[in-house]
């Protein structure tokens, strides 16, 4: 084909320079953010010569051009446009900056708090343990050992502004030291603690306070422990004005007067306009949430429940640490936790009922873990891997969160920490361990029952989404010699082999890419599946083009939107233009890690000129590494 011919047709359907962001490619599509989709011909588009698809996802418009093309058309595309050569990374980066501020915001707020997590979860669990420890032991809470580990225990709450700080200014693109200092600047000893203003108000004792902006109005000289929002806009403006600074300040004094000057305006406005305003609107949140939550017989955190695995698909659910924090703050008990742990247990008793009635092998050995890990309160692989593919046990785990989150409700459990549910919730709940527990046993039986009565097995139609079992060893086995003969594919991986429609991915499925199978891999290896070339492969190492010496070309695309694991994960022994034999350890990928990440493991083994022969000739079912998997006839 005419590459350029076809990258020009493109450049001008998509609405040329002046509509372009960036642009990528990876294994087998050309990836663009355009400034506005609705100058892009896609009609036109899919009549390209060459063009296979073309879609929108993420906020990228995705040209489907096939393994081997896309290489050679997106160097023409450069060379017409004038662009450079972006990553994927800058790609999704430009895509996620077209996406609406609302989604933006509660991203960036996840994006904060997923780094501090450990943290968290650490100082919980062992103020958790502390609880239970002087329950049995109530002379323990005197003794200094005690004491010791009670500052453990606290540390990362009593500091968490700085810690919200410091992964704030990472995200923002700040310096993260002076993301510290105004985290530092928030919570100084030589503010009153904010832990301590609702005794001093009892016991009538007057909040500091000090004259600002020259006398315009007075603020409270008190701390900002157990705030989060105040924290992140003061960080956020600080890496604004940073950013900016960089750019105006001569190189020369770069290094001393951006510090300083980021400093001292962030700092001031921090403690006299952005902490005083939006402490309070979090605490407006906060009584809002609580006020949700608090509704009569458990209606509202039954409702907070029934959504909250929906925000678990979106990714958006971390947004509710910041409420957890205020809580905790405020009244010393976390009252969302009950609900989480609710919503989170009762997708791994869905998920558990189709791993104990299914009778698919690989499905139920894939869906038994899922379950465990859910009860653990890690519900992702529960959520994706069986629960929303299948819906009705997705729907069944909201209808049991909700009722065990309103008995919660009912009950009035709370946890003194966050960041744990599931089983490991009863280490913050101490105070509320039979109730708890009766709380979960609840979400378990409704959803349980619910999916047990409604799951059926695929029998007719199995949508190829059960998966082998795991063996991530990077170990490549010594595998027989073959003589390849012509036409024939060889398995690059071992597991159970599917028709290409049952991918569940609608290009591959659809056969846009070409013809061929999917493996539902029980081991992380991938090998040459014939003596040829190695005619491409991506940074995200996630995919490899293998072309034959008779003309056959192969795409081997380990997982379903693995490229949005950027290579984390996989490891490529090999580079294009290799020269590879049949049983060559080409690539390794870790299952779990693809697994846990939510995505399918299902790889794709596609003949993408299979319009070059009359048909392809499939064996289905369990294949071992250079088993004969496809017979191309000509």
């Amino acid at each position: 084909m005419d590459y350029r011919k076809c990258a020009q047709e493109i450049y001008d359907l998509v609405g040329k320079r002046e509509n372009l962001v960036s642009a990528a490619h990876c294994a087998t599509r050309l990836r663009l953010v355009t400034n506005d989709n609705s100058k892009v011909n896609v009609k036109k588009l899919e009549n390209v010569d060459g063009v296979k698809g073309v879609f929108s996802s993420n906020g990228q418009l995705q040209i489907i051009l096939g393994t081997g093309t896309v290489n050679k058309v997106y160097e023409e595309f450069l060379s017409i446009s004038g662009m450079t050569a972006a990553t994927k990374a800058d790609v999704k980066a430009a895509a996620a900056a077209k996406q609406p501020l609302p989604f933006r915001m509660v991203k960036a707020l996840g994006d904060v708090f997923v780094p501090i997590l450990p943290a968290i979860v650490a100082a919980g669990l062992i103020m958790g343990l502390l609880e239970g420890m002087t329950k049995i032991w109530p002379d323990m809470a005197n003794s200094g050992t005690y004491q010791i580990f009670h500052l453990f225990s606290n540390a990362a709450f009593v500091f968490l502004p700085i810690l919200v700080a410091v992964s704030a200014a990472r995200v923002f693109g700040g310096n993260i030291f002076l993301g510290a200092v105004i985290g530092m600047i928030m919570v100084h000893t030589d503010l009153v603690n904010a832990w301590s203003v609702a005794g001093m108000i009892e016991n009538g004792q007057a909040i500091p306070q000090a004259d600002v902006w020259f006398g315009l109005y007075k603020i409270n000289m008190t701390g900002y422990q157990g705030h989060v929002i105040p924290v992140i806009i003061a960080v956020w403006f600080m890496c604004f004005i940073e950013k900016k600074l960089h750019k105006i300040i001569p190189e020369m004094i770069d290094l001393f007067v951006t510090p300083l000057v980021t400093v001292l305006l962030t700092g001031y406005l921090t403690l006299t306009i952005f902490g005083p305003i939006f402490s309070k609107l979090e605490e407006w949140v906060l009584v809002g949430v609580q006020w949700l939550i608090t509704i009569p017989w458990g209606i509202g955190a039954a409702l907070a429940a029934l959504v909250y695995p929906l925000t678990v698909i979106c990714g958006i659910h971390h947004m509710y640490n910041t409420v957890e924090i205020g809580m905790i703050s405020n009244t010393g008990l976390n009252t969302w936790m009950p609900i989480a742990s609710s919503a989170n247990f009762a997708q791994g008793a869905a998920c558990f009922a189709v791993a104990l009635k299914t009778k698919d092998k690989k499905f139920k050995s894939m869906a038994l873990p899922s379950s465990f890990s859910a009860f653990l309160g890690i519900t992702e692989p529960a959520i994706f891997g069986v629960n929303l593919r299948l819906m009705r046990p997705l729907i069944c785990g909201m209808i049991g969160g909700a009722v065990g989150a309103a008995v919660g409700s009912v009950f009035g459990i709370g946890a003194t920490a966050y960041g744990v549910t599931g089983l490991f919730g009863f280490l913050i709940t101490t105070r509320f361990a039979l109730q708890y527990a009766i709380m979960l046993a609840v979400s378990f039986a409704v959803a349980f029952i619910l999916s047990w009565i409604l799951h059926k097995d695929k029998t007719d139609e199995d949508d190829g989404s059960a998966e082998a079992s795991e063996d991530t060893s990077e170990d490549s086995p010594a595998l027989p010699e073959i003589t390849c003969e012509k036409g024939k594919v060889y398995a690059p991986i071992k597991g159970n082999v599917i028709p290409s429609a049952k991918i569940p991915d609608e290009t591959f499925a659809a056969g846009v890419l070409g013809e061929g199978i999917g493996i539902e891999p029980s081991q992380g290896i991938v090998y040459a599946p014939f003596d040829g070339e190695i005619s491409s492969t991506t940074d995200t190492k996630h995919a490899i083009g293998v072309s034959s010496p008779d003309g056959m070309e192969l795409l081997i695309h380990v997982g379903v939107n693995t490229v949005a694991m950027n290579g984390d994960g996989f490891e490529l022994f090999c580079a294009e233009g290799d020269k590879v034999k049949a049983g060559q350890k080409l690539m390794t990928f870790d299952i779990e890690k693809i697994k846990s990440a939510g995505y399918s493991t299902t790889t794709a083994v596609l003949v993408t000129n299979s319009d070059d022969y009359s048909e392809l000739d499939i064996k289905e079912g369990v294949c071992e590494p250079l088993d004969c998997v496809v017979t191309c006839k000509e």
